[in-house]
């Protein structure tokens, strides 16, 4: 018998638990020329900001042992075209849109989230706090809780009721679990975790950074223990909180280590850029393996890495 692979996030049903990850599949039309997006769980869009950003200069992406260091900036057409174009396509292929937005200060966050109601297809909002805080030194709002709280409470304050407010943090932060404490006090109705860290690449040859920007985000399977120690953390602090894991998840083995640790959905990020099928295929995978295992529910494992030694999963 097939498992079920509904999984819930804060009223919002997923067919299953797999995602496409912010910033890795834009608003799916790269992926849909492989596979049907319809089946994922849902596509989170890369970051919406309110006015078009033509981003960082190249290059842009450099290699890393198991995985890439990326800085992009932001690069997007702002809201207008996003809910005139993007959304529109995106909702018409059957994809469940979880829409990232991004901005400089609060105000713009929350203007963000005012403009995306559950009527135009919104089915939640991710709200990515790995931005330069406009008022903070250039810090990133995730670098400092009571900044990160804002954010979220003015997300949380302008979004339709009805519409999960998540909030996506980064592994890096001073104390992520503290941090995401600070996020659900302030009314995030989830957790996204974790983005990517900072880190750098030196071009071997002309000794110089090897992305225009210098400091990007590391990503891929070099972060996914980080990842999956911070979700199990906020999984053991914070645990009516529903998380959605990322970082690194290649596999669906992967995905199963991240739902045990906790997540109630995985998300699927960096391996897209070289196997462009890689959300489906994981998904199948994560499948064949709870077949294997007799699980009759997906739901039966998450946060099993938290129960008594010796408690059985399965049949």
């Amino acid at each position: 018998m097939n498992p079920d692979m509904r999984t819930r996030l804060a009223g919002l049903e997923l067919a299953n638990p797999v995602m496409a990850a912010a910033g890795c599949a834009g608003t799916g039309r790269e992926l849909a020329r492989f596979f049907d997006i319809a089946r994922l769980g849902a596509i989170a869009t890369k970051s919406v900001m309110l006015e078009p950003r033509a981003g960082r200069p190249a290059p842009r992406m450099a290699e890393t042992p198991s995985g890439m260091v990326s800085s992009v900036g932001l690069q997007g057409p702002g809201i207008e075209v996003f809910l005139q174009r993007d959304l529109p396509w995106l909702r018409s292929r059957g994809g469940t849109a979880v829409v990232s937005v991004a901005g400089s200060g609060p105000e713009e966050y929350a203007e963000l989230a005012r403009r995306l109601p559950a009527s135009a297809g919104v089915a939640m909002i991710e709200v990515n706090l790995s931005c330069p805080n406009s008022a903070g030194q250039g810090r990133d709002f995730a670098d400092v809780p009571a900044e990160a709280a804002r954010v979220v409470r003015a997300v949380r304050g302008a979004a339709e009721d009805g519409v999960p407010v998540f909030a996506k943090l980064a592994a890096d932060a001073p104390d992520p679990v503290d941090l995401a404490g600070a996020c659900v006090e302030a009314g995030a109705d989830g957790l996204s975790m974790v983005n990517c860290l900072r880190g750098m690449a030196v071009d071997p040859v002309t000794l110089r950074p090897a992305l225009a920007g210098g400091v990007g985000g590391v990503s891929g399977p070099a972060i996914r223990p980080i990842a999956v120690g911070c979700v199990y953390r906020t999984r053991e602090a914070l645990p009516e909180v529903p998380v959605i894991g990322m970082g690194g998840v290649q596999t669906g083995a992967d995905a199963l280590e991240f739902l045990a640790a906790g997540a109630s959905a995985v998300a699927v990020g960096t391996v897209n850029f070289a196997d462009p099928s890689a959300c489906v295929r994981i998904l199948r995978e994560l499948q064949e393996l709870l077949e294997e295992r007799g699980v009759d529910r997906v739901g039966d494992v998450v946060g099993a890495a938290h129960r008594p030694t010796g408690a059985v999963v399965g049949r």
